[in-house]
């Protein structure tokens, strides 16, 4: 439509929204949303000018909706969601992080909960009231249809991060007579199919997964062939309780687009697909990190009292663990006493062993996470471990023992932190590898306390390393 063919309102209109368009005054280079458009669209909700904010969310996809409500207050979230109507859409719901869709899902009224629901996935729908108080839960479900119902009770009553929590209900399973003529006149007709799936699962009587079709192979195979004659018979299950990190690690090694889950008895209950997994990759590669480093899960809009609380008991943990390191140090004062070079060299020689033992830590614990370190190969793990330690022990030693040697005018001072650094990083190095092994063996999560441990005793041996070699080296006294 050429200018002369529009009204000046549709002119005045296009000019103010020409900086609403996706990548031009929306977005910066990095596909984020500006700081300026978010503060014209709370600048809008302060004045109650519900239009405006619906013109200015319009333009952006259902994830840059669910950034914009992250990136508000909290007191703002429900105005929004009323504002923008219809654009509050279930993909929005979905693309959410998980603390923010908790707390706006608690202001919303039960029915309008439901509604939404009742158009999620079930693993969505599950994941969007699964950490509701339990009164609140059971007042969502009963404005479900009873059918939607049963499916979401049923996955709440699998234990949280299982495969049963995580798996979709929507899936294409038929019996292994069919041939693949018949498979698509069913997938045709058939008004109850999943909107988006890649494989059919063929199930024999008593509804237990035989095999699989993949689309391609539907799609380029004759009609009269038997689907028995083209079904893949080799396929990975997953068990209904398999843990979510478990189901992460299968669908890794053996490069699944898809899964099928299946009950106690082995009955076809669900699936899973690569797109679920992706985000449960990401989740607990974060929160792996997170727990290594004490701070709980790390979402920086994890409510502030849990956040403390996650936090504050690992640090009354490391205090009780730096008492010991303390110890070491009062039980060599008088050799501190009369070289003062020691405590200035002192925390080289911890720090240093530290940085080594959480190196170790970390590589043995993404091992054990990915399922790269067993039993079959822990001792094999262990003496490389001790190798690079050592390599590392005697580089870091010459270095260090070099300059000491040439900042103090003292070869034995030198010769002892080498002696001290090489023995603190084997030390170091040892901790962390055995620390997370053992722990893992105890059925204990690896990255939740082993970097306290490991921190203790890299400071603690190596001060008493160190100062107990200065001790007998005749260093000092």
């Amino acid at each position: 439509m050429s200018p002369e063919h529009l009204d000046q309102d549709t002119l005045d209109d296009a000019a103010g929204l020409d900086d609403l368009v996706p990548g031009n005054d929306i977005h910066d280079d990095d596909n984020r949303l500006r700081p300026e458009y978010v503060r014209k669209v709370r600048d809008a909700l302060r004045e109650k000018a519900d239009d405006t904010v619906y013109d200015l969310v319009e333009p952006l996809h259902p994830a840059d909706i669910a950034d914009l409500f992250e990136l508000t207050d909290e007191d703002e979230r429900l105005t929004l969601a009323k504002a923008i109507r219809d654009l509050m859409s279930v993909e929005v719901i979905a693309e959410l992080n998980d603390y923010v869709r908790e707390l706006l899902v608690e202001e919303l009224p039960h029915g309008i909960v439901a509604d939404i629901a009742e158009q999620l996935e079930t693993d969505d729908a599950v994941a969007m009231i699964e950490d509701l108080d339990r009164e609140d839960q059971q007042a969502i479900l009963a404005e479900l249809d009873p059918e939607d119902r049963a499916a979401i009770e049923t996955a709440l009553a699998y234990p949280e991060e299982s495969a049963g929590r995580l798996m979709s209900r929507e899936f294409v399973a038929v019996p292994e007579h069919l041939t693949v003529g018949d498979l698509i006149d069913f997938l045709r007709d058939s008004r109850d199919q999943p909107t988006e799936f890649w494989e059919v699962f063929v199930v024999d009587l008593r509804h237990h997964p035989i095999g699989t079709c993949a689309l391609s192979w539907v799609l380029r195979t004759p009609r009269h062939i038997p689907l028995a004659d083209v079904m893949k018979r080799d396929q990975t299950l997953i068990p209904v309780t398999m843990d979510q990190e478990e189901v992460a690690l299968r669908f890794m090694k053996y490069a699944l687009i898809s899964a099928a889950v299946v009950d106690e008895s082995g009955r076809l209950v669900g699936q899973i697909t690569a797109d679920d997994v992706n985000h449960i990759i990401q989740e607990e590669a974060a929160e792996d990190a997170m727990l290594l480093s004490g701070a709980g899960e790390g979402d920086i809009h994890e409510p502030i009292r849990e956040a403390y609380s996650a936090r504050v008991r690992w640090l009354i943990a490391n205090l009780a663990t730096a008492s010991v390191a303390s110890s070491v140090i009062a039980f060599f004062e008088g050799t501190i006493a009369q070289m003062v070079a020691l405590a200035t060299l002192m925390p080289i020689v911890a720090g240093l062993g530290g940085n080594a033992g959480t190196q170790t830590l970390a590589v043995t614990v993404r091992a054990l996470a990915t399922n790269q370190l067993t039993a079959s190969n822990r001792w094999r793990s262990v003496r490389r471990e001790m190798a690079i330690a050592l390599f590392n022990g005697a580089t870091v030693a010459v270095v260090v023992g070099i300059a000491v040697t040439l900042i103090f005018g003292n070869a034995m001072l030198g010769g002892v932190i080498g002696l001290a650094m090489v023995t603190n990083i084997l030390i170091a190095g040892l901790a962390g590898v055995l620390i997370p092994l053992t722990l893992d063996r105890l059925e204990a999560d690896p990255a939740i306390s082993s970097s306290v441990f490991v921190t203790m005793i890299t400071d603690s041996m190596g001060f008493f390393v160190f100062l107990g070699l200065a001790t007998l080296s005749g260093l000092v006294g």
